[in-house]
Parts: structure tokens; C-alpha cells; sequence
């Protein structure tokens, strides 16, 4: 045990300085990808969403290719996933609510 924790003591400053080094320019662009939209952006997303919409009744994803077709199905699996991971955060385990 006292190995270990000798091992830990003389890793553990350069493993410290490895992961800020890896993580500064990773959160730097976190803060700024993570930031609500401003008013007046909202217009924009409500005109994007609303081109989204008439491609969808038009057809337009018929003609996309088999790649984006497989990248836009993995996105909106990994929404779905993340709905589910939140769902069982919420209720605090796999399987039904406290009534």
C-alpha cells in the first residue's frame, strides 16, 4: 500500500499538468458552443427549423447519400439516448416512478 500511495504522490503532479494541458483548449471552446441563443438568433433557428421542415414534406431526404443518411440516423439515436439517460437520471433508476 505505501508503493502505491509513493507511486500515486510522484505521478500525480505531471498527470495533473497532462490534463490541463488536454482540457484548456477543449473548455475554451465549450464556453462558447455551450452559450444560449441570444434573442436574436432565436428568428434564425425558427426560420431554420421551419426550412427543415418543408425539405421533410417535400422529400428532400430522398435524395440524400447513404453517408449522410447514416450519420443523421446516428444523431438522432444519440438524442434519443441521451432523452433515456436523462429519463433514468430524473427518476433515479431503470424502471418506473415513485408515484
Amino acid at each position: 500500500m505505501a508503493k502505491f500511495i509513493h507511486n500515486f504522490e510522484e505521478k500525480a503532479p505531471s498527470t495533473v499538468a497532462t490534463a490541463e494541458t488536454y482540457s484548456k483548449p477543449r473548455l475554451a471552446s465549450a464556453k462558447v458552443e455551450l452559450v444560449p441563443p441570444t434573442p436574436g438568433e432565436i428568428p434564425t433557428a425558427i426560420q431554420s427549423m421551419k426550412k427543415i421542415i418543408h425539405r421533410a414534406k417535400a422529400g428532400g431526404f430522398k435524395h440524400l447519400t447513404v453517408k449522410e443518411a447514416v450519420l443523421n440516423g446516428l444523431m438522432a439515436t444519440e438524442v434519443w439516448m441521451w432523452f433515456y439517460i436523462g429519463e433514468i437520471i430524473d427518476k433515479r433508476g431503470i424502471v418506473g416512478y415513485d408515484a
